[in-house]
Formats: structure tokens, C-alpha cells, sequence
């Protein structure tokens, strides 16, 4: 009998909630030393890096930290994001301050992990500026959590 190979969440491999809460911990710090990115986030409460990592686990295959002990869901995160009027250079910076973090932290680092992490974070900071300048949250209440894994992206072109 064929024993089949357990394939680790995104959660797992990065190493799991403490390293994702130091990750954005030490991120947001230099986000708030930032030039041009602490104007966006001067206001951000105490706990927002705390509730980015617990997304980052959820829709990474960890436990439902945000939506259950944050109370938080897809359509919250999104309507963080609406009328910040984000562009291109913000989130730039902001892409690469975060993976500057990644390495300064020793987050996982070999090809695959960081294919599907910087996969997500160019996917997700897309979606934050397209969404910043709107006010309409286009995400309702019932939407589930984003899923990210090693590689299954589908495109635009695809329905649900």
C-alpha cells in the first residue's frame, strides 16, 4: 500500500503564529517610520499588526484566528483599504518593506514558500489599491476567507 505525503500548509511551513505576528510586529514598525507610507498608517490601531497576521494565517491554512477570536471576515479587511486611495509607489514600498521584513526576521526562505508568499502579497496589494480607491466594499459579509496554497492561483478569467 502507497503511503501518500502530507502537504504542510502555507501556515505551517512559515512557522505558524508567533513568526507570522513578528513578521508584521517589526513590519508595521518600519511602516511608521516610513515616509511615504506613515501618513496612510499613522492612525492604525494598537492591535492592527496582530489582526494582519491573523489574516495572513487564516488564508494561509492555519486556525480561524481572525474570523473567529478577531470577529473579522474578508469584507472587513477589504473595507480597511476603501478610500485610502493607495497607488502604485505606496504599495511598492510596502511589498518590498515586508519581504525586507521576511529576511531580516528569517522567515521561510527557500523557493517554493517564498514563490507562493510573495504570489499573495502581490495578489493581495493589488487588490488593497484597486479597492482603496473606491468606497464600495465589492466583498459582501458572506464571502468566505481568501485560501492560499503553494501555487493554484486562477485567473480573471475564471468564475467562482
Amino acid at each position: 500500500m502507497e503511503q501518500r505525503k502530507v502537504i504542510p500548509t502555507l501556515y505551517d511551513w512559515a512557522g505558524g503564529k508567533d513568526i507570522l505576528e513578528k513578521l508584521t510586529k517589526v513590519f508595521y514598525e518600519k511602516v511608521l517610520q516610513d515616509e511615504l507610507l506613515s501618513p496612510v498608517f499613522k492612525n492604525m490601531s494598537g492591535d492592527h499588526s496582530k489582526h494582519v497576521a491573523h489574516f495572513i494565517a487564516e488564508v494561509f491554512g492555519g486556525p480561524k484566528f481572525y474570523s473567529e477570536e478577531d470577529k473579522g471576515s474578508h469584507a472587513i479587511m477589504i473595507s480597511h483599504h476603501l478610500n485610502k486611495m493607495l497607488d502604485e509607489s505606496k504599495r511598492k514600498r510596502w511589498m518590498n518593506l515586508l519581504l525586507e521584513t521576511a529576511d531580516e526576521i528569517g522567515l521561510a526562505n527557500d523557493p517554493e514558500f517564498r514563490s507562493a508568499f510573495v504570489g499573495y502579497l502581490e495578489w493581495g496589494s493589488r487588490i488593497a489599491v484597486i479597492n482603496s480607491n473606491t468606497s464600495e466594499n465589492p466583498v459582501n459579509e458572506k464571502e468566505p476567507m481568501p485560501e492560499w496554497g503553494w501555487g493554484e492561483t486562477k485567473g480573471p478569467y475564471q468564475g467562482n
